[in-house]
């Protein structure tokens, strides 16, 4: 087996392991709706760890963007070992109105393994608390995760040999998409998901080598990655791959906050990569073509290219989805996995075993 054939097999094979995918949530979707018509569900609370942290960032803006309810997306160990649930209960000194933070808790548990220590001692943590039920999203159907959790949506064919997530993260994350149609009865968002394999397989006949003359181009230094709303918690997960994978200088933020201090790092060695919003769209754009003028290469991925018409970035990728930034997000990610490989490759790196790390963190 060639060094990183593994991670270029599994980049590769999203298209099906999507299909796959969204065909098993169908087949299941009614026991789902069974399990959350069960609940009265007040706030939901998203946890993962590294990648699945990021992912579960994204998938609360989703749920937030859908839902009537509070969301929020927590490091696994941070419910773990700062949960107020831990703390000595104490009488509040006001009374609530009766819609104000009333219900269950929905946790939704994000873990590729489904064995991920911090993750397990949360979901331990929540349950110990009786603060409602818990949902796992993982690839493994008999994983210590889903065996705890109250119900749990599985992506098996999108398990992987790499220990730098591909196929899995996108994966777990049209499943938290499909989820989020599902809790807000949007049957049209749902069926529009859908579209991505598609949509993925075309995205990848369009950009041909631009991944792998950018991942091959050293004289790049520093990368940087902007996303906001939906698509924060992707540009975050881009960031990690790059890291992981190619030991490089990464780092990600919200479009407009990257004005903020860290363009100080910019320069002509500096990649600054927009994962293009449609709310955010002309600021974003503002944004990238100031990054240019500093001496940056521009990388866009974008709906359409009809949105530059006085300026255009460096280098642009359209998905040509006619999808929404809510429903289009797992396109974002293949371009940069293929780019991080290629880094990886090029410094001579094996993109299948990163340094230091493993493929679960159990303590």
């Amino acid at each position: 087996m060639e060094r990183g054939s593994y991670t270029w097999h599994e980049i590769g094979s999203q298209p099906a392991a999507w299909r796959s995918t969204l065909e098993k949530f169908t087949a299941g979707r009614d026991a789902l709706q069974e399990f959350l018509a069960t609940s009265a569900v007040g706030e939901v609370v998203v946890i993962g760890c590294g990648s699945t942290h990021y992912l579960a960032q994204s998938a609360a803006a989703l749920l937030r963007h859908g839902l009537a309810v509070p969301v929020r997306a927590l490091p696994a160990s941070e419910l773990w070992l700062f949960s107020p649930m831990a703390a000595v209960p104490v009488e509040p000194c006001f009374d609530h109105e009766k819609n104000n933070g009333s219900g269950e808790t929905l946790l939704v548990a994000v873990s590729r393994s489904g064995s991920t220590t911090e993750t397990l001692r949360a979901l331990a943590r929540f349950q110990e608390a009786g603060a409602g039920p818990v949902l796992a999203v993982t690839c493994y159907p008999d994983s210590p995760l889903a065996q705890r959790a109250d119900f749990a949506l599985v992506a098996p064919d999108a398990q992987e040999h790499s220990v730098a997530q591909t196929r899995s993260f996108t994966s777990m994350f049209l499943l938290a998409q499909a989820l989020s149609a599902t809790l807000a009865c949007d049957d049209e968002g749902l069926e529009h998901l859908r579209l991505l394999p598609d949509a993925l397989e075309g995205l990848i006949d369009r950009v041909g080598s631009l991944p792998q003359e950018l991942g091959a181009d050293l004289d790049v230094e520093r990368l940087f990655f902007l996303g906001g709303g939906p698509l924060y918690g992707l540009a975050s997960e881009a960031m990690l791959k790059t890291k992981e994978m190619t030991l490089s200088y990464a780092e990600a933020y919200y479009p407009l906050e990257f004005r903020h201090g860290p363009m100080s790092m910019v320069d002509e060695r500096t990649l600054v990569v927009g994962f293009l919003s449609d709310t955010g769209l002309e600021q974003e754009l503002h944004v990238l073509k100031d990054m240019q003028g500093l001496g940056a290469r521009v990388l866009a991925l974008v709906e359409d290219d009809a949105v530059f018409a006085d300026w255009r970035a460096d280098y642009v990728v359209e998905l040509h989805s006619g999808l929404s930034e809510w429903e289009r997000g797992p396109l974002y990610l293949p371009v940069i996995q293929w780019l991080a490989y290629h880094r990886a490759v090029a410094k001579g790196l094996n993109p299948d075993r990163p340094h230091n790390l493993e493929a679960v963190v159990e303590l």
